[in-house]
């Protein structure tokens, strides 16, 4: 719970990259002190236990030095999203010294003597005597009492300094982690006479890096699986839009009696690849299927059922289905499939022979027609977005078309930051330059110039039909 002094406070604000910088430097003077005053502890009565004592500390403060610097520096470099916190431990009682013990072994008397603090980071009774080096390992986890064995052996035989860490299980049945830093201490002679150290507690520090260490890699997974899930999504939808590239023309035969042209503009940020398709489809009858849709998320999930549902459009157009049966169905389709989803879309049919266009909608855009200049909205028949409610019926609006007319269809997020009426105003504003383009590829491409070069939070289509005979 929250110190009751921070309800007087305001809410933490991320540091700026100055004040980041600032504790860098501030933190590396204290280093560069506390390094000094371990040098003065190495001079007269560096044996004894106080200056042993003292030079352990500073020791231990550089360590921490050297952490605070870096992670510092990572903060000012960007900081990793925090993983949520475990339950926190229970609080270690008195100030930094009762963390941190002392111990020394004489190997002459084999007499051994330990600070008060060392007994409580043991979790032993005071009263009780302090282990000899024999005895010391009988406290360590069985796969740690190797890595023991060799720091003191190096220390007694070597004369090697010990710093190292290992675990120990306490009488509650408690497994706490202490780092050990220690030196020989030569007699006359040279040989070894005794061996002190200083134990620290570091379980807590141990448990937060492993924290840093497990989110660091929780974030790479995720980066690596979010790169994944947008080429798959990229992939899917390229592989069942039209593929048109440069031109942007029909593939294969196409419609003679319209010139057509398409493009996808993705959002600006990195998110995932959503569910809006653009298609234009010639049927056997000689009509054309135009079509474009919308169904809300991102991810291969959605553009998986963004490929069933333009694959249901696909066949009911070749079996007849006129726009407005055609959303019916597709309403069902989408109330029916395991994971219900919300679109919208708009289907129309051409048929050249007439210049006659026919189209629905559900909660979608409608089309707009420009001609000699102008530009306007087409009527909206009824309808409601799919999957929203079951049985739903879809209404037809009908159009003549005439030669050189201009069609637009575009889903929503065209227009960045404007949807409805407003975006639709927007994109009227553009007729004297879309009709007095050569074809549907120029018109793609001034809607493009004019909306696609700012930030653009969705995905977007745009499909482009120009009446040619």
């Amino acid at each position: 719970m929250p110190s009751h002094l921070s309800a007087d406070r305001p809410a933490a604000q991320p540091p700026g990259r100055g004040s980041v910088d600032a504790l860098i430097s501030q933190t590396r003077r204290l280093k560069g002190d506390v390094d000094a005053v371990r040098r003065d502890t190495e001079g007269d009565g560096a044996d004894h236990p106080r200056g042993r004592w003292q030079r352990a500390l500073c020791d231990l403060a550089l360590h921490q030095l050297d952490d605070l610097d870096e992670h510092l520096a990572q903060l000012r470099d960007g900081p990793l999203p925090t993983a949520p916190d475990p339950e926190p431990a229970a609080p270690a009682q008195g100030s930094l010294l009762s963390r941190v013990g002392s111990a020394e072994w004489n190997l002459l008397t084999d007499e051994a003597s330990w600070s008060g603090e060392l007994y409580q980071i043991l979790g032993r009774d005071p009263a009780a005597a302090p282990l000899t080096l024999d005895e010391l390992p009988s406290l360590v986890l069985d796969e740690d009492r190797p890595g023991l064995t060799a720091m003191v052996t190096n220390c007694l035989v070597d004369a090697r300094p010990i710093d190292g860490e290992f675990r120990i299980t306490r009488p509650d049945g408690g497994v706490r982690t202490v780092h050990m830093m220690g030196e020989p201490v030569l007699d006359t002679d040279g040989s070894t006479a005794s061996m002190w150290a200083v134990l620290r507690d570091v379980s807590e520090l141990r448990r937060s890096q492993r924290v840093v260490s497990e989110t660091r890699d929780s974030l790479h997974h995720q980066r690596e699986a979010a790169r994944t899930e947008h080429r798959l999504a990229v992939e899917l939808q390229e592989a069942v839009l039209p593929p048109w590239r440069g031109s942007l023309r029909l593939p294969r035969r196409g419609p003679q009696s319209l010139d057509l042209a398409a493009r996808c503009l993705p959002a600006s940020t990195r998110t995932l690849i959503g569910g809006d398709w653009y298609d234009a489809l010639e049927l056997t009858d000689g009509d054309t299927l135009l079509s474009v849709g919308d169904l809300t998320g991102q991810g291969v999930g959605v553009t998986s059922n963004m490929t069933m549902l333009l694959g249901a459009v696909r066949g009911m157009a070749m079996a007849g289905a006129r726009p407005g049966q055609l959303m019916a169905w597709l309403n069902q389709l989408l109330d029916a499939t395991v994971q219900p989803a919300l679109g919208s879309a708009v289907c129309c049919r051409y048929r050249p022979s007439t210049r006659t266009l026919v189209w629905a909608q559900a909660g979608h855009p409608a089309p707009l027609l420009f001609r000699d200049g102008t530009g306007r909205v087409l009527d909206t028949p009824d309808g409601v977005l799919l999957g929203a409610t079951s049985g739903a019926v879809y209404g037809q609006a009908e159009e003549t078309l005439q030669d050189g007319d201009l069609l637009l269809l575009h889903t929503d997020g065209l227009v960045p930051g404007h949807t409805g009426a407003a975006a639709a105003h927007l994109l009227l504003g553009l007729a004297p330059r879309l009709t007095g383009s050569a074809d549907a590829e120029d018109c793609v491409r001034a809607v493009v110039e004019e909306f696609g070069s700012g930030e653009r939070e969705d995905n977007a289509c745009v499909l482009v039909a120009k009446v040619t005979s």
